[in-house]
């Protein structure tokens, strides 16, 4: 059996972008990490595969709740330029 490789630090912020959002998404993954007993710095002590696959899940919560407040705001916006 392969050894699995340590998780790479990049791993952790892979999801995040530049931009203004970047520090909403950083705070919805430490949210969602947190709600499961996690922290962004604690994965490292994790078994690679457990890692990447908590910030997977951690990412996509992320995503669409950006996607839910951007969203929220074009609708607003629709509506208060009609």
């Amino acid at each position: 059996m392969s050894e699995n490789p340590k998780l790479d630090p990049q791993d952790i912020n892979r999801c995040e972008a530049d931009g203004p959002q970047s520090t909403l998404e950083r705070m919805l993954i430490e949210a969602y990490l947190d709600g499961k007993g996690y922290s962004l710095e604690g994965l490292k002590d994790l078994p690679p595969e457990e890692a990447r696959q908590l910030m997977k899940e951690a990412c996509t919560y992320a995503s669409h709740k950006l996607a839910e407040v951007e969203s929220k705001a074009q609708f607003r916006q629709d509506i208060h330029y009609e």
